[in-house]
């Protein structure tokens, strides 16, 4: 697989409207989402905030391994999101789109129905990088606006893109395939997310691929299949 590096010469703010560096506008949803993340982090008070728990939580023991699939998703979505930005600008405009979909539902759900998790532990079992990780993450991230998982979200509508590749290897298709899968395990392992939490995660992530994908996709295979 090759690809050809876009040309960015001569961009700049002054030329946003047009054609060619037009899709660069939609890193600003990533303004709105972390005002938006903002608002309900600190604005909406966890007193507030129903508790998302299901017996299946209390099933899934904490493990700290699973950090690495979880600190993994951050770069992963940042290099699906630089890659395509740089070498395939189509895909970026439906991965960024995917994105901007699924931050606009949850954040939607946040504010009208807010959730809180309960299920970090007090204590970590074991004390190593990995559980030093995630101290600092939650110490960073709070445990509220957990309902759908934005983590699952992202990670489906990037797979969802690479999926559709034909040019990309098999062998890197199923890799990210098994490696979205282990981000949805990582979230309830690490206990960051309910298992409730990646269950709400699908049909939002359905509602958001018919969207972005369903004109130039989904319904011209389905057309032809009736025909």
């Amino acid at each position: 697989m090759t690809k050809t590096l876009y040309d960015y010469r001569g961009f700049s703010l002054k030329k946003l409207n047009e054609p060619r560096f037009a899709h660069a506008k939609l890193l600003l949803g990533w303004v709105v989402y972390f005002c938006l993340y903002f608002i309900t982090e600190n604005l909406i008070p966890a007193s507030r905030c129903h508790v998302v728990h299901s017996a299946l939580d209390d099933m899934i023991p904490f493990n700290e391994w699973f950090a690495i699939f979880y600190v993994g998703w951050f770069f992963f979505v940042f290099g699906a999101l630089a890659f395509t930005f740089f070498y395939d600008v189509p895909r970026f405009r439906k991965i960024q789109l995917f994105i901007m979909g699924t931050q606009a539902i949850a954040m939607v759900c946040y504010i009208v129905y807010p959730t809180v998790q309960d299920l970090r532990p007090e204590t970590f079992p074991r004390e190593n990088l990995l559980t030093w990780v995630m101290g600092l993450i939650y110490a960073f991230d709070t445990p509220t606006g957990v309902c759908p998982s934005l983590h699952v979200g992202y990670s489906i509508g990037i797979l969802s893109t690479v999926l559709k590749d034909r040019e990309l290897s098999p062998w890197l298709r199923c890799a990210a395939t098994v490696f979205v899968v282990m981000v949805c395990l990582a979230v309830c392992f690490v206990k960051q997310h309910s298992a409730i939490d990646v269950l709400a995660a699908l049909p939002m992530c359905l509602v958001v691929e018919a969207a972005v994908y369903g004109k130039d996709y989904w319904l011209p295979r389905f057309r032809r299949q009736k025909a």
